[in-house]
Order: C-alpha cells, then sequence, then structure tokens
C-alpha cells in the first residue's frame, strides 16, 4: 500500500508567502517610521498650551475652483499666507460649522476658547478683548481682501463662496509621527528594495515571487489610502466640532 502524497494548494502558499514577507518587512516599515523627525509648519502667533509640542502641516484643496476680489485665481501662495496663522485658521473653522453668519464677538469667543483650550462659558473678558481686537485690527480685514469672508455693518462675518468651495486638510504631527507623503514614499521604497531583493536572490527573500511582491504592494497602499480617507475627514476645517489641529499628540 502506498499513503497518497498530500496536495498544495497553491492559493494557501502564496497567502503563506505573503504572510511571512509581510512579517519581514514590519520592523522596517515601523523602525524607519519611529526615526523619522517631521518637518513642520509653525506660526508666529504666541504660542498656547494647547499648540505646544505638534507641528502643523497645512494642505489646501479647491473643490470647485479659487478667486479672490480681484476677479482672479487665488495662487498657492496666497492660501498659505491665509492659513499661516492660527487665529485666521480658526476663524475659517468656526465659519465652515456654521450655516449662519456669525458676529465677530462671538467668532472672538469660539477662537479664545480653542486658544486656551477651556469651553466657549470659561472664557474671560480680557483673554476674549485680545483677540476681538486683533480679528477687528488685522485677521478679518486679511481674509475680506482675498475675498473669503464679508464683514457688514452689524459686525456679522459671512463665508464668501470662495471659502465654501475651498476644502482645507491640516496634518498635526506628533515628534514620532511623519506627514502621509513622505509615508507613501516609504512604502513605495520599500517595495523597490523588496522586488529588488526578490528579483537579485537575496537570502530570506529567495522564496518569494515578484507576483507576491506586487500583491503585497497593493494590499499595502489599499488599506494605507483607506486609513488617509478616514483621517483626512477628521482633519478637514469644519467637519469636527474643534480645529483638527488641537488633536492632542505626543
Amino acid at each position: 500500500m502506498f499513503s497518497r502524497k498530500p496536495t498544495r494548494d497553491p492559493f494557501s502558499s502564496q497567502v503563506n508567502r505573503i504572510n511571512r514577507l509581510s512579517i519581514q518587512l514590519l520592523y522596517v516599515i515601523t523602525s524607519h517610521t519611529k526615526q523619522a523627525k517631521p518637518a513642520g509648519y509653525r506660526t508666529g502667533e504666541r504660542r498656547s498650551p494647547v499648540t505646544e509640542g505638534p507641528e502643523h502641516m497645512l494642505s489646501a484643496i479647491a473643490t470647485r475652483g479659487e478667486w479672490n476680489s480681484d476677479g482672479g485665481e487665488l495662487s498657492q501662495d496666497e492660501v498659505f499666507d491665509v492659513l499661516s496663522n492660527r487665529r485666521r485658521r480658526f476663524v475659517i473653522h468656526a465659519l465652515k460649522r456654521s450655516e449662519d453668519p456669525i458676529e465677530v464677538s462671538e467668532l472672538s469667543t469660539h477662537v479664545t476658547a480653542w486658544e486656551l483650550d477651556v469651553d466657549p462659558e470659561e472664557v474671560e473678558y480680557e483673554d476674549r478683548r485680545n483677540v476681538y481686537s486683533t480679528l477687528q485690527r488685522t485677521h478679518l480685514p486679511k481674509l475680506e481682501e482675498k475675498d473669503i469672508v464679508t464683514v457688514d455693518d452689524e459686525n456679522l462675518v459671512r463665508a464668501t463662496p470662495a471659502l465654501r468651495n475651498l476644502d482645507i486638510y491640516v496634518e498635526v504631527l506628533g515628534s514620532r509621527e511623519i506627514p502621509w507623503s513622505l509615508y507613501y514614499v516609504g512604502l513605495a521604497g520599500v517595495a523597490a528594495a523588496l522586488l529588488l531583493a526578490v528579483a537579485t536572490g537575496t537570502p530570506g527573500f529567495a522564496a518569494f515571487t515578484p507576483l507576491d511582491v506586487g500583491v503585497f504592494t497593493a494590499t499595502a497602499f489599499g488599506v494605507s489610502s483607506v486609513v488617509h480617507h478616514v483621517v483626512g475627514r477628521r482633519a478637514r476645517l469644519g467637519n469636527t466640532e474643534k480645529p483638527p489641529e488641537l488633536r492632542k499628540v505626543e
């Protein structure tokens, strides 16, 4: 009697190889992400306790066009000039969350509360007055100049169509975090290095095929893009109760 040799399932073998491949690369990816230092974006405004530590990476996407008061397009430099100040970002966040115009005093209360990381009811008069003054003298006129907001005689601030059509994402990075753009570059580099290792028969990778690398790369980028989309929704101004840059980071 001859014992029948068990047959191997090609699909199971493929999955097992990819799993081993993922485990081998896990240390490489995590070690690089922990050591990377973020390239940050700091404002020149006085820092409050809630902004100590994190770096702010800003990106702006116009969904249906950008324009300024002169009828021309709002350039990327102009967009980032507007977003370079924290109080202006807070103003934009508040206006994007509200369908109705907001009185300047109410706007200054929200901005002060976010800066001090307190509830609006806990904002003291002196703190709010300082913010109110800078909004009136500096920030709101600049936003008006760029046709981002309008302020009427009753001190009501309204978002213009230019602001409604502008999706603004604020990426907050801690000391051990890297921006998504750098993450994708690193992931592409790992995939390229892995393909080279498989092609040259490097010890530890000789058992894998280019197809394994392709499946792993597609899976890694697919999962990453889903996570990026979910995180990005929370990073958009006007989508959350508080501005996204107030997220606690380490």
